[in-house]
């Protein structure tokens, strides 16, 4: 179909009856923060339950490595732009089951020239409480190091979380200065195998489409073609995903209900919400080594700043950068998270086993949706009864502890952590990695 023609057949879906409710949960990487963290929505400065754990009292910090992702973007959905989207067309003649629909206006309009920017109030969303439970490395004259990849809106998110710091705290100068680092922050696109074997390979998205012309997307789409009264035929997965996702931004950018979550029911939204964590399982995370693998330069690098902060320590030295701060993409933490191993189900995720993975852990709206956050926290602990447990460490993702694969507990020393990863450090090597196989092979027996 013509653009024109989807986005008009795109506006008919705008029905009467109010959104259903319960949608908020299933959006995937385009859901609000607070659905992690419900308790920012009754007081935003709110640490949480259980938020910082259990250390000892004669544990001080040392340093706190934060990888955040950004706030709302200005939307930039599959499909027909929604900038583009003309007033409503007419239905057929008003029926009692098909009742004409008054005019609407279009979706939410986007100039060009902001086009997956922050959106306008999504700033503060960008600094999550990263260092409310860790007011020592907070204090005046502490070093920070801000860093971002080149997307606008994450440079956006990074001035965004220094002045959430607030302004009577002082770095050590009147602005930090904001360094783009896209080798560490968006190192897929560096990486010529991911980007020739995945990013552009169609058929390394099988799994996709084939849940796409599958039966419970085609309920979803009967379901719809229904209720207004149009030949399913006019529609496909991508119009109604696009319907969702606008849905999503609504409630995200503009904390409103749009009348385009009228169209959706829970199971509806369960159904779409696996459509979009099949996308993130084959192209960011378990479905290909090559996903997570391309991101052992950015998990290398933290422990390159951990490592020096241990030996600047024992030798008494003042941590050269006791807070560093690299803002993201769900994209950047997705392979990260799965590079470490979380979030891994023991079945794959395919397009004919849905219902399996009705409890899964692998929802990317639970672990990357907007203002996402992984932060590693190292401590120096006195009266210590070994010397390996003087330095310890602990994970948060989106302020929630992460227990350690290792021990199944939320503090380890560092030098088990380190252990228990030391094969991806020793033997995870960007370049040799992200080399095009040299033999003629095609892309999905590499992959």
């Amino acid at each position: 179909m013509a653009p024109r023609r989807d986005a008009a057949l795109l506006l008919l879906f705008l029905a009467l009856s109010p959104a259903s409710a319960g949608l908020s949960g299933y959006f995937g990487t385009k859901s609000r923060y607070e659905e992690v963290n419900p308790h920012l929505v009754r007081d935003p400065l709110s640490l949480g339950p259980g938020a910082g754990g259990s250390l000892p009292a004669s544990c001080a910090p040392l340093q706190l490595r934060a990888v955040p992702g950004t706030a709302p973007a200005t939307p930039r959905p599959a499909g027909p732009p929604l900038g583009e989207l003309p007033p409503a067309a007419p239905r057929p003649a008003g029926t009692a089951a098909c009742p004409a629909p008054p005019r609407w206006p279009p979706g939410p309009c986007v100039r060009e020239s902001l086009d997956g920017r922050l959106a306008p109030g999504g700033a503060w969303s960008s600094w999550p409480a990263h260092g409310r439970p860790l007011p020592a490395l907070f204090a005046a004259r502490r070093r920070l190091a801000l860093a971002s990849s080149s997307k606008h809106r994450c440079l956006q998110s990074g001035a965004a979380f220094r002045r959430g710091l607030g302004p009577t705290l002082d770095f050590g100068g009147d602005e930090v200065e904001v360094e783009v680092n896209d080798s560490l922050m968006r190192f897929f696109d560096h990486c010529a195998k991911f980007v020739a074997l995945v990013e552009e390979n169609d058929a390394a998205m099988c799994q996709v489409n084939a849940f796409k012309e599958g039966p419970e997307m085609k309920k979803v789409l009967e379901k719809v073609a229904s209720a207004l009264c149009m030949p399913v035929e006019e529609l496909n997965a991508d119009l109604v995903q696009v319907a969702f996702l606008t849905c999503s931004y609504e409630l995200a950018i503009k904390n409103v209900t749009s009348p385009w979550c009228s169209l959706f029911s829970e199971e509806d939204a369960k159904v779409l919400e696996y459509l979009n964590d099949l996308k993130q399982y084959w192209k960011r995370g378990y479905g290909y080594d090559i996903n997570s693998r391309s991101s052992c330069i950015l998990f290398q690098d933290i422990f390159q700043h951990l490592d020096k902060a241990v030996e600047e320590s024992k030798s008494s030295k003042p941590i050269s950068s006791p807070l560093i701060v690299q803002v993201g993409h769900a994209e950047t933490l997705q392979p990260l998270l799965a590079l470490m191993g979380y979030f891994k189900d023991d079945e794959p995720l395919l397009a004919n086993n849905y219902a399996r993975h009705a409890q899964r852990k692998f929802r990317s709206g639970r672990i990357v949706p907007y203002a996402a956050n992984l932060v590693f926290v190292l401590y120096h602990c006195d009266h210590v009864n070994a010397s390996q447990e003087e330095y310890q460490v602990q994970l948060m993702l989106n302020e929630k502890l992460l227990a350690f694969h290792h021990s199944n507990e939320t503090i380890s020393t560092y030098a088990d952590f380190k252990d228990y990863y030391r094969d991806l450090l020793e033997n995870c090597h960007f370049k040799e990695e992200c080399e095009l196989p040299k033999v003629n092979i095609t892309a999905v027996d590499e992959l």
